[in-house]
């Protein structure tokens, strides 16, 4: 195994994106929100990358350019259209927002109905995969096909993508902020996924927002506590965690009853803005 490449290639399994939302997450919420493409350009990219081109779905303005980048981590779920909306919802505002699919070398998740049954699929992928996709998502956004400025560089991740948003702000020094949406902060590792949030506060790179909720029954408050304590002991102040004391697991996620409107609206206009205050607009 290469050691500037600590992961095993796999070939690609996922060669299309999800066309509506996944089988696991039905029937959808009524409050669903849907962004239209008017004034945008959309669509499904493949990514160059080694070992084979991988999926991704992107949006942004129809005209102008170079624009902001934010990279958009999916949840357990995979890019299916709650996150293709996210992207729509930043290129409304002037980002080029790319979506990757980041289980592309495991699985096909949106087509698996039972939440039970994606879990297996998500603990094969790689940390080192997922950051290393993520270089080759920056990569095609800075070029001419992706019209973005990579000096202006966010990522935003909700759940899963949580997770990532710390690991990837430790990992890349070209980012210029993250916004993490109730990810994971602490647990046992493993091979694959060797270190948690916890364990790599003294390598951010870039300033994390952290959003989590108060009533969350997968990440405990008492692991929220502990990293704002771990970013003051690390000097890392400039990286900020929101708690909405009555929001539970999911509350940006509004195709499923764990939406919680005025604590998404809240932390949404916080993400935006952060990405402002930290040179991503």
């Amino acid at each position: 195994m290469n050691p500037e490449n600590p992961f095993t290639r796999r070939d690609v399994l996922v060669t299309t994106l999800a066309t509506g939302f996944a089988l696991s997450v039905q029937p959808v919420s009524a409050q669903t929100i849907t962004t239209d493409t008017a004034g945008l350009t959309v669509g499904e990219v493949k990514i160059p990358a080694t070992g084979g081109d991988f999926p991704a779905y992107y949006a942004r303005p129809a005209k102008g350019g170079p624009f902001p980048v934010v990279l958009v981590v999916q949840e357990i779920f995979g890019v299916h259209e709650y996150i293709k909306d996210v992207a729509r919802r930043f290129a409304k505002l002037g980002y080029l927002a790319v979506a990757p699919e980041l289980f592309a070398r495991q699985g096909d998740v949106s087509k698996i109905k039972d939440v039970k049954d994606i879990m297996p699929i998500v603990s094969k992928v790689p940390d080192a995969q997922v950051l290393s996709d993520l270089d080759a998502t920056v990569a095609w956004a800075g070029g001419a096909a992706g019209k973005g400025d990579t000096k202006r560089l966010g990522i935003t991740g909700f759940c899963w993508g949580g997770r990532i948003v710390w690991l990837y702000a430790a990992h890349n020094p070209q980012l210029k902020a993250g916004v993490a949406w109730y990810g994971r902060l602490a647990s046992a590792g493993s091979e694959l996924q060797p270190k948690q949030p916890l364990d790599v506060v003294a390598d951010l790179k870039a300033p994390v927002l952290g959003l989590y909720g108060g009533k969350d029954q997968g990440i405990p408050l008492e692991d929220v506590e502990k990293m704002r304590a771990a970013l003051t002991k690390s000097g890392k102040t400039t990286s900020e965690i929101v708690v909405y004391a009555e929001a539970p697991h999911g509350f940006h996620a509004d195709y499923r009853p764990s939406y919680t409107p005025a604590d998404a609206r809240a932390g949404w206009q916080r993400a935006l803005d952060w990405f402002k205050k930290n040179g991503v607009a």
